[in-house]
């Protein structure tokens, strides 16, 4: 039988192309779902302190479940028999597919079922193409038909389904390294896609930092290249070359649409007048070459490929109920409106285009965006309509993560500057970043626009011309990874900042407080970031630090004592964006007579601590921590909005005349976009209750007695309100326990309930709500419910028909702008490091003798979680500077060889781990609010080596990983000094 469609838990996301799609999280059974339900408060203080994580007993134990531990017998309404599948994937991509030949298994070990392309097509399956996400994002095919080259390394070519485990496990051991199964014919050179995308974003600047730009992405138009082959075509040349056609536009990772590049397509006069600008800033650059009072600096920087290392390989389990006409899916994702998406794209086409619903299940899991729009899923998919009716489970091991996982995208940076002399002031930026994205498009356009917005870092150029190409070759996929290509922009931005403070003989951290972003300053989009950058301050905390202040001392002293070694100090920072260019937040939060505090929430446990933070937000705002919680709810019957894709017209229309529209439903858990933007909505939601519920009732409470009791002769308002250890109070009245004041706000008909939806595209959607017992309001939400407690009269109660509550429809409503995505990131954090290291000149290992993080996190929810971020993402900073790396190419991941015996991580004796330290700026104020981070804890370490090295060696390494064969071709004297 089918698992129950209405089943709480479940969002109906609409229906697409005839077929209704929903949303869930795993349902409680046994110990199946951990994050969610009943729980105890003991893992949080009185005070409102973190003592554990929420989840940190349940981790530690072995009781947290990931997507992976589930099979078909777990799963309520499934059959509790299921079917086992794996792929067989090409290790060649230069010569075309034939065949496979399966005898090596004999009779015993055939697969109950193999499906290949041609099986596909005839029953009308393949990877959906022209969705929201872009042409190809999934690359051509599922599987690669018979006589076509594959486009990429790795890419499957045959599924085999068994329906017992114990075959199932014997044939993939016999064939996973067996190169004669797959039968290959002519030659014909490598095949990969069309490259993905090309665009040039050009900004003149003003008369000052804060003068609005002459010319500039946001205000005027980015700039659309189209390929000839590996030629990028740009305007006004493309519009006269009509064999070529632009690529179509891509979706942003956040939801928001790339629009500085929509207008290029409407603009093309605009894009034109932005080449002119290009090739004045080229024309200067040469001037400047020849002028005595410039400084320019070219190099070319490389960032290798790697693979994420999430511990969790992907995996699905799909099932296809021909009774009820139901997809079932289980997978592990950070994107499950995209699977949903991706799934019913699948099946529309196909013969079984009768399919009435797609079911989708999504659990715990960790992925450092290896996870964000996977293509995994649709294996699994295809697979379950070839298993008899039988559930098919689907799970990479560690090689098969590695030749199909997706990967970080090596980067080739060509990168100028050109600096005034004598003052120091950068002019003029000019780079290319080339992004390898591999033989499936997935996000390397988007990723390639983030690289070239954060090669910036935290300066100011008057001047820019940044080019982003997201490329295609025969290379292993890569798609959105911690970092998000501004990890690879920024490092070669900050190491050409340390050779130009050389050439200048300035101190490379006054050099970079010459060029710091300031509050108010414009960025390369002609965007302004939000609030106080807080750069200059950053930087007078490394200024003042003892690595740095003795690190000449400190050299001499060290290579004294230590002979044949070489030491060295570097210093590096960046400031890093949270948030994509459209965030949604959804939650709701209800308290009953005798203090039991529930909530739903949208934010998924994805090993951020993320369902810990949000919980610690509503003691915060109302001094309780939630009795019951559910964590990744995607269905909220208390607000049933719906989305659809608004050009600025179309949205102004539905602001105005339909409450139940957003531009977008749930988050993806990506952009280190929890703690801020969804915890906006956690935040708004505490905040709520808190004036409109908590407040009256102590009001109330404190008046009782003659002549108002002890409230009246004092001068106490909402702004006096303080969350104690004891209760609410401030003001000079004793604090009063949650529990008594949600049994007042009961009696008293109070709201007790509030469900929020709000939306950001780098600026909240703001509505006005004509709220009962309230009055008018003016929030920063585009959706708002209410539930009134045990005492209101009956004409309240009567309106609570939405899931119980009471929705308000908006009356005016106000959405950000859809150019606003154009304008760049605009919130970011800032955070420097300092490294120590010293280098064996025999065997040119690097020791990593201590580091120092130095960040602006704004008002931390847990501190603890924050120092685990920095601690894993400094791990994963050294491991990218000095020792992980993928090939490529034949000899890379995709030959299906490559596993932790080969790929080198960093472990412990590599990281300092007993010697390393942080440090935080202050927030600027009580009200200052949390600052994503978790991308952030990862980079500046990366350049920071590379500058402590120089400092160690005298030379400079442009090429990432820094290994020790390039180590000791500098220390050889014919190369000492020389860029690496």
């Amino acid at each position: 039988m089918g698992m129950s469609l209405s089943r709480r838990g479940f969002m109906k996301l609409g229906v697409i192309a005839g077929i209704t799609v929903m949303i869930g999280k795993l349902p409680l059974a046994q110990a199946v779902e951990m994050n969610s339900g009943p729980t105890s408060t003991n893992w949080i203080g009185a005070n409102g302190k973190a003592k554990t994580r929420w989840d940190g007993v349940r981790k530690v134990t072995g009781q947290k479940n990931f997507a992976r531990d589930y099979r078909a017998k777990d799963l309520q309404g499934w059959p509790t028999k299921q079917a086992y599948a794996f792929m067989l994937k090409t290790t060649k991509a230069d010569r075309t597919f034939e065949g496979i030949d399966l005898s090596i298994l004999g009779s015993e070990l055939q697969p109950d079922r193999l499906v290949l392309q041609e099986d596909l097509i005839k029953d009308g399956f393949n990877i959906p193409q022209d969705t929201s996400m872009g042409s190809g994002f999934y690359g051509q095919n599922i599987l690669v038909p018979k006589g076509t080259t594959p486009p990429i390394y790795g890419h499957p070519v045959a599924i085999l389904i068994y329906e017992d485990f114990d075959r199932y496990s014997l044939a993939h051991r016999l064939l996973q390294f067996e190169e004669s199964v797959i039968q290959y014919g002519k030659t014909t050179g490598i095949k990969p896609p069309k490259n993905y995308g090309a665009a040039r974003y050009v900004r003149i600047g003003g008369d000052s930092p804060t003068a609005p730009s002459l010319f500039s992405p946001y205000q005027d138009s980015a700039i659309k290249g189209v390929f000839d082959g590996n030629l990028v075509i740009w305007p006004p040349e493309m519009y006269s070359t009509t064999s070529l056609t632009a690529n179509l536009l891509h979706k942003d990772r956040g939801g928001g649409f790339i629009r500085a590049l929509e207008k290029a397509d409407k603009k093309p006069a605009i894009q034109k007048e932005g080449m002119m600008h290009a090739e004045v800033i080229t024309d200067e650059i040469s001037r400047a070459q020849t002028d005595s009072k410039k400084f320019v600096l070219s190099r070319q920087g490389f960032s290798q490929s790697i693979d994420a290392c999430a511990m969790e390989p992907d995996n699905c389990n799909a099932w296809y109920d021909d009774q009820t006409k139901t997809l079932h899916i289980l997978t592990a994702t950070q994107s499950p409106a995209g699977v949903a998406g991706m799934a019913v794209d699948m099946i529309k086409n196909s013969q079984y285009k009768d399919v009435k619903n797609v079911v989708l299940l999504t659990g715990s899991t960790v992925g450092y965006g290896s996870k964000d729009y996977s293509v995994f899923p649709i294996y699994a998919m295809a697979a379950s309509f070839y298993s008899g009716g039988l559930p098919v489970r689907m799970a990479n091991n560690r090689y098969e993560q590695f030749q199909m996982g997706m990967k970080r995208h090596a980067v080739e940076m060509d990168v100028t500057m050109a600096v005034d002399r004598n003052s120091g002031k950068f002019e003029i930026l000019k780079g290319t970043y080339n992004c390898n994205g591999g033989g499936r498009a997935n996000l390397s356009v988007a990723v390639s626009h983030v690289a070239v917005r954060g090669a910036q870092s935290i300066y100011y150029f008057p001047k820019s011309d940044l080019t982003a190409l997201a490329m295609a070759t025969p290379a292993v996929e890569a798609g959105s990874m911690r970092g998000f290509g501004s990890l690879q922009s920024m490092a070669i931005t900050e190491l050409m900042v340390d050779e130009i403070a050389h050439e200048l003989k300035i101190d490379p951290i006054e050099l970079r407080m010459r060029n710091a972003i300031k509050e108010g300053y414009t960025n390369t989009q002609g965007g302004i970031f939000a609030g106080d950058p807080r750069n200059i301050e950053m930087l007078e905390m490394a200024q003042k630090h003892p690595l740095w202040v003795n690190r000449d001392t400190a050299k001499k002293a060290y290579e004294g004592q230590n002979p044949g070694r070489f030491y060295g100090v570097g210093f590096a920072q960046v400031q890093q964006v949270y948030g994509s260019s459209g965030v949604p937040t959804i939650l709701s939060l209800e308290f009953d007579a005798k203090g039991k505090l529930s909530m739903r929430h949208c934010v998924q446990e994805i090993g951020t601590g993320g369902t810990t933070a949000q919980q610690v937000m509503i003691w915060q705002a109302l001094g309780k921590a939630p009795d019951y919680v559910e964590f990744g709810v995607t269905e909220f019957a208390e607000l049933p909005l719906y989305t659809s894709w608004a050009d600025q017209k179309k949205q102004d229309q539905l602001a105005k005349s339909d409450p139940f529209w957003t531009p977008a439903l749930i988050p993806d858990m990506s952009s280190s976009s929890g703690v801020y933007y969804i915890g906006f909505g956690t935040r708004q939601a505490g905040k709520f209750l808190l004036e409109n519920s908590l407040w009256p009732a102590a009001k109330a409470i404190w008046s009782e007695g003659i002549g108002g009791g002890t409230f009246s002769s004092l001068n106490m308002s909402l702004a006096d309100v303080r969350v104690t250890e004891r209760g609410i109070g401030g003001g000079g009245m004793t604090p009063i326990p949650f529990d008594v004041l949600a049994k007042k706000a009961h009696e008293l008909g109070l709201i007790t309930g509030v469900a929020v939806h709000a939306y950001s595209s780098w600026q909240w959607s703001r509505a006005e709500f004509d709220i009962p017992t309230v009055g008018m309001k003016n929030l920063p939400l585009d959706a708002l419910a209410v539930k009134y407690g045990d005492g209101a009269p009956a004409n309240l109660k009567a309106r609570m028909t939405t899931g119980g509550y009471d929705f308000i429809k908006r009356k005016i409503a106000y959405f950000p702008d859809t150019d606003r995505s154009g304008a760049d990131p605009t919130t970011v954090t800032p955070a420097s490091c300092l490294v120590e290291l010293s280098v064996d000149s025999f065997t040119g290992e690097v020791d990593i003798m201590s580091h120092h993080m130095m960040m602006d996190p704004g008002t931390m929810i847990v501190p603890e979680l924050v120092s685990g971020q920095i601690q894993g993402g400094t791990a994963m900073g050294i491991g990218h500077a000095l020792m992980e790396e993928l090939p490529l190419y034949e000899d890379g991941p995709g030959n299906g060889t490559w596993n932790f015996n080969r790929y080198v991580l960093p472990r412990a004796k590599d990281v300092a781990v007993w010697k390393q330290t942080t440090e935080f700026l202050p927030p600027l104020s009580e009200t200052s609010p949390p600052k994503g981070m978790a991308e952030l804890g990862m980079i500046p370490i990366l350049p920071a080596t590379s500058n402590a090295l120089t400092h160690a060696l005298g030379a400079r390494f442009y090429e990432f990983p820094i290994t020790a064969d390039k180590i000791l071709q500098a220390i050889d004297p014919a190369t000492q000094g020389g860029n690496r």
